[in-house]
């Protein structure tokens, strides 16, 4: 007996071909909905503040008090900077750390023998920051901390030239003080203290804490020798810890984006720091 081979009625191909395109535009459709801008959706979004309630005042006062006190900051130096009086253009700069090491400042003045000892125990302190970030470099074989400082040590030339500030009046120099032999220095900002946060921060990173602390407490130590001695404004050592962070941090996403071009170069999955510096 010969096979029968039935083909489908016209009903059914009618029926199957809008089922079908009926699936498709209901797909089409969920895309659509799924790519639709999230500025449209925004748009027709109520403003957020309208939607605040007591409730949620009291639970951002409660677990975000610390960028409360920054509002209340932001609040308080506006009406200082709006009222007070400008410092004449014939007078010093006012700074608030000389005021406070005034007592040092006469000592020191006072006793250049233990000025010198300062200026010498502070320059054996910034040759350890400096052994220890060619250490990690030359002997561990982690450049990171020594990248940040080429970073930061080349940004602040760049800034003190462009900004020359006047040397402070009363400022108490020594040969012995570094840079050693009472050479001109950039006031803005302070190499010694980023490089000091540069190393402490290296310290940290490789779990060395007591070392970490022993460079913080040196590191302070130092600040308060500089505004004694007029060596730096105060601004000039607040930047120089916040240069050291911003360095370091640079520099980490630098040897990052080294190892991310190395490993796509070659196509393999690990590198070493030596690699993707010497590649």
């Amino acid at each position: 007996m010969n096979d029968v081979v039935l083909s489908p009625s016209p009903l059914a191909l009618t029926l199957k071909n809008r089922k079908s395109h009926h699936s498709q535009t209901n797909g089409s459709a969920r895309r659509n909905a799924a790519a639709m801008p999230k500025k449209a959706a925004l748009t027709n979004a109520k403003a957020s503040f309208l939607t605040w309630t007591a409730d949620d005042l009291l639970h951002v006062a409660r677990f975000h008090w610390l960028p409360c006190i920054f509002a209340a900051g932001l609040l308080f130096f506006m009406a200082v900077e709006y009222t007070l009086f400008m410092v004449p253009s014939s007078s010093p700069p006012f700074d608030l750390g000389f005021v406070l090491t005034r007592p040092l400042h006469r000592l020191l003045s006072s006793s250049p023998h233990l000025n010198t000892l300062f200026a010498a125990l502070n320059t054996v302190f910034v040759g350890m920051q400096t052994a220890y970030i060619l250490w990690t470099w030359l002997i561990e074989g982690r450049p990171r901390a020594t990248i940040s400082a080429l970073f930061m040590f080349t940004c602040r030339g760049i800034l003190g030239y462009s900004t020359q500030l006047p040397l402070p009046q009363g400022f108490l120099g020594s040969g012995v003080d570094f840079p050693v032999g009472n050479v001109s220095f950039f006031l803005f900002y302070s190499g010694h203290v980023a490089g000091s946060v540069i190393a402490s921060l290296d310290m940290r990173r490789m779990e060395r804490w007591e070392l970490a602390w022993t460079f913080d407490a040196l590191n302070v130590l130092q600040a308060v020798r500089l505004l004694g001695t007029r060596g730096h404004y105060t601004i000039d050592l607040a930047v120089g810890v916040g240069a050291g962070i911003l360095f370091d941090s640079h520099a980490g996403k630098y040897e990052r984006s080294k190892r991310k071009a190395k490993l796509a170069d070659d196509g393999v999955t690990t590198t070493t720091t030596k690699e993707a510096l010497f590649m």
